[in-house]
């Protein structure tokens, strides 16, 4: 057995077959994985190159009762400072094919939306604009509904291919899962959160309906909506975004700001000066550091406004 007793040789060894030999990694590092650049080991890391192998390595882990975790571009997550038990299926560059058919954009889960919005620019389809700078792959912008400058991706696709877990079985374990398409009209698709997000379903395919539009212009409004960001965002900082969902009524980087929290610190942490509604690492920040500024972040606010701040940043692994 391994060294956290999670995962046997022989089921190693069926996940390698599963995947190739080559697409799998014992105890990698999690902050080579994450936009904040955060995180301790994980037991297994898996880069399937097909939406075949995924199904083939989620059905693995499910028949040997092996947590798994997915993980896209790593841009809103916090990986626990000793790492991820079990397995982690990485979806990125390894599955990111992008296929133009008139007016809609086919992608795999790995795309980088920034991606699937510049082949949409370049074959002369609007919609994705808004959605351009955001550090998301297809299938993490599906699962949070990510969305920016008050456009979000319900609004431009029109159906996923996801991986449905099985049920979980007396032993624990679970049975095989199955492939359904599913329209975004079944999936519940709200602020940050979906049915994707809620019933744990695992996207390996994303349809994006669009309109055709003029390329010049679709191409300034991109470069303007970059130029937007580069000016308010600390975008040359380690970071997961914006840290905090948007408060109703309120901003988060206002009521932080207002709090006097600008530049506020924990260890390597920080409250961006340039927005406050990012935390930032600033160079050997930690978990731990992260978590206790949030805490900190999140009391000031409560008791100076009344105003509960709920990050959007999630969590995994072990803290």
């Amino acid at each position: 057995m391994h060294e956290y007793d999670l995962i046997s040789d022989e089921v190693v060894c069926a996940l390698g077959a599963a995947v190739g030999e080559d697409n799998l990694k014992l105890f990698e590092p999690m902050s080579e994985h994450t936009t904040f650049k955060i995180g301790g080991p994980a037991d297994v890391v898996l880069t399937p190159t097909s939406p075949d192998a995924i199904v083939r390595a989620l059905d693995t882990c499910a028949i040997a009762g092996v947590p798994v975790t997915v993980v896209g571009n790593g841009s809103d997550l916090l990986v626990g400072d000793r790492g991820i038990r079990g397995v982690v299926v990485l979806l990125r560059d390894n599955v990111a094919s992008i296929t133009v058919s008139g007016t809609r954009i086919h992608a795999e889960a790995g795309a980088l939306l920034r991606d699937v919005a510049l082949a949409a620019a370049g074959a002369g389809l609007t919609g994705l604009e808004p959605l351009w700078g955001i550090p998301a792959t297809v299938g993490g912008a599906c699962h949070m509904n990510a969305g920016a400058y008050d456009a979000c991706t319900a609004d431009v696709l029109e159906s996923v291919k996801v991986y449905v877990p099985g049920a979980e079985l007396a032993d624990g374990s679970r049975a095989r899962g199955t492939v359904r398409t599913m329209d975004v009209s079944e999936l519940a698709m709200g602020y940050r959160k979906s049915r994707i997000h809620d019933e744990g379903l695992i996207v390996l395919e994303a349809t994006f309906a669009l309109a055709p539009g003029n390329e010049r212009m679709i191409r300034s409004e991109m470069d303007d909506y970059q130029r937007r960001r580069e000016e308010k965002q600390p975008l040359e900082m380690a970071s997961a975004g914006s840290t905090f969902k948007r408060p109703q009524g309120y901003f988060a980087g206002k009521l932080i700001m207002d709090a006097g929290l600008r530049g506020a610190r924990v260890g390597a942490a920080q409250v961006s000066e340039k927005h406050c509604g990012f935390v930032v690492n600033t160079g050997g920040a930690t978990a731990a550091d992260v978590n206790a500024l949030i805490r900190h972040v999140q009391e000031e606010v409560r008791q100076q406004f009344g105003v509960e701040l709920e990050p959007e940043v999630k969590r995994i692994g072990e803290f």
